[in-house]
């Protein structure tokens, strides 16, 4: 092991397990640094420059800090396409790549897809580029998320439309969609305590919390809304709390919604649940 990657192990073991550890260092190293990952495995000794020896000091401040290193590069990747992200909009997360390779699946067509709430674009520009014959739009009520989500479409070559609405007082104005999805926020308060700092501290608070009394808030919300937005035969995804799969399936089922299916993610966790309008 060369003295980079030992510099960085030893100055971030304290605040990260080890397997992920390894994975951090190789991607700073390859990533930042430049190295091939084939001088890291064969234990290449390389000197850094006076500027790339600040740029990593800079990087292992943050790491320090708690901030994720998706934020530290400003990128992350998500269904094979790299995405820019910043404190204003959720890290993707490896079982949102699953909701998307399920809708990919089940819609092979020419579906008209709407995802209520989506942050930095990561399933609206996804779903646009792997199934090009799709009309792909997008809401979020902010603006810091439009922002950074236009500027991915932009750079990934997307067709997505942005919009900003706010799901809970949006009023239907008679367009339809094939496929409505959502991820939206359905952390309970709660169940804070039990969330990293790397979490709490940098992600946006409007995209995770819902309240302790009504965890189900924008699910309900959505559901109401797609029983007038869907067509005939529509199909409504959602990533959800695993705790409240039940319970969605239960909200779902009393309004009027078929073919209700929960789906478990990489982890075995209940976490997607589709619906038929």
């Amino acid at each position: 092991m060369n003295r980079v990657s030992t510099y960085i192990r030893q100055s971030l073991h304290s605040i990260y397990p080890p397997q992920e550890l390894k994975s951090l260092t190789m991607m700073l190293c390859c990533d930042v640094l430049g190295y091939e990952a084939l001088d890291i495995y064969m234990g290449k000794d390389i000197d850094l420059s006076e500027s790339k020896q600040l740029e990593l000091e800079n990087i292992l401040a943050r790491l320090h800090k708690n901030e994720p290193i998706q934020y530290v590069l400003g990128v992350t990747s998500f269904c094979g396409f790299t995405f820019a992200v910043a404190p204003g909009v959720l890290i993707p997360r490896p079982e949102t790549e699953e909701l998307v390779q399920l809708i990919v699946k089940e819609n092979p067509d020419s579906p008209r897809i709407l995802d209520m709430g989506t942050g930095s674009g990561c399933i609206a520009i996804s779903l646009d580029l792997l199934l090009p014959q799709a009309t792909v739009r997008a809401w979020d009520v902010s603006d810091d998320a439009l922002e950074i989500a236009r500027g991915n479409n932009r750079r990934l070559g997307g067709a997505v439309t942005f919009e900003k609405q706010d799901i809970l007082s949006y009023v239907p104005s008679g367009v339809s969609y094939d496929v409505i999805v959502s991820n939206p926020p359905y952390v309970t308060e709660s169940e804070k305590e039990d969330m990293d700092a790397n979490v709490l501290d940098w992600e946006p608070s409007l995209a995770l919390f819902v309240p302790n009394n009504d965890p189900l808030r924008f699910y309900r919300r959505i559901a109401m809304l797609g029983r007038e937005l869907l067509v005939a035969g529509g199909k409504l995804y959602f990533e959800i709390n695993r705790a409240y799969a039940t319970e969605t399936v239960e909200l779902l089922n009393g309004l009027g919604y078929d073919q209700i299916c929960v789906i478990k993610d990489l982890f075995g966790n209940n976490r997607m649940v589709t619906a038929i309008r």
